[in-house]
């Protein structure tokens, strides 16, 4: 957990997706200044499991998944409403591909995935492609999405002593101009280097709603003042139409939650 919290305070990220939390039910796992999201191993062992951790400063909602894999989703909102999927694909797991088409289509658009996937492909930097590479390099196609690694190491594998790339991080094709991947350059005390994914676009959307008391917020009051019209997006250019929403959010936010 001390490496965790380094981690955070180091980058300060407005969200993080972990994967093989090892965590059971009865453990209890929170973090200051973080709403933590999580789904363990659907047989309450202490291996596998997801989760996603989000800012308080960030709103955020989580979604409800219809999947068998360990996978965990929420819409954050920074620049925009975006989704967000925490997903651990086992290496000695069979993959449904129609499982994994399956989830694409539950997911919002504009997504990120970030996930250890476990496959091997010469597209992020292995050396040789296996049998769930090529599954993700189908579903990479077939979903008309992109792939944010280059040839990055992500893993490193203690009894080969050897350096893989098997983490990825995936996002719809509106995404990839502005997101940037890079690797922290230290273990943490994990087999896996944390992958730091940035958006390098400038907004004052964190600042303005940083300075809410979510946990005090009356939710009511701020759905129904928050009304977004048709005639707001339908006829206006788009930078028009995100300029009309974003100022009825935060005049809503100002009204129903505490500072």
């Amino acid at each position: 957990m001390s490496d965790l919290k380094d981690i955070l305070n180091s980058y300060q990220p407005a969200c993080v997706a972990l994967q093989e939390t090892n965590l059971k039910s009865e453990n209890s796992f929170r973090l200051h200044g973080y709403t933590v999201f999580r789904k363990d191993h659907p047989a309450n062992r202490a291996s596998g499991g997801v989760a996603l951790l989000i800012s308080n400063n960030i709103p955020s909602s989580l979604l409800t998944l219809n999947t068998p894999f360990q996978a965990i989703a929420a819409q954050i909102f920074t620049h925009k409403l975006i989704t967000v999927c925490s997903l651990y694909l086992p290496p000695s797991t069979q993959i449904d591909q129609t499982n994994l088409n399956n989830l694409m289509l539950q997911l919002p658009e504009p997504f990120v995935i970030l996930g250890d996937l476990n496959g091997h492909s010469q597209i992020w930097g292995s050396d040789d492609t296996n049998s769930r590479g090529r599954q993700i390099e189908k579903l990479l196609h077939d979903h008309n999405l992109c792939l944010l690694n280059t040839d990055e190491i992500t893993h490193f594998h203690t009894p080969t002593r050897t350096f893989h790339s098997i983490d990825l991080a995936i996002c719809n094709p509106s995404l990839l101009p502005f997101f940037s991947l890079q690797t922290d350059p230290e273990l943490h005390n994990s087999d896996h280097f944390p992958i730091i994914l940035t958006d390098n676009r400038h907004s004052h959307l964190h600042t303005v709603f940083s300075r809410f008391k979510y946990d005090l917020a009356n939710w009511t009051k701020l759905t129904s003042t928050a009304c977004i019209t048709k005639t707001m997006v339908c006829g206006n250019p788009i930078d028009t139409a995100v300029n009309q929403i974003t100022e009825t959010l935060i005049a809503a936010a100002e009204n129903s939650i505490p500072k």
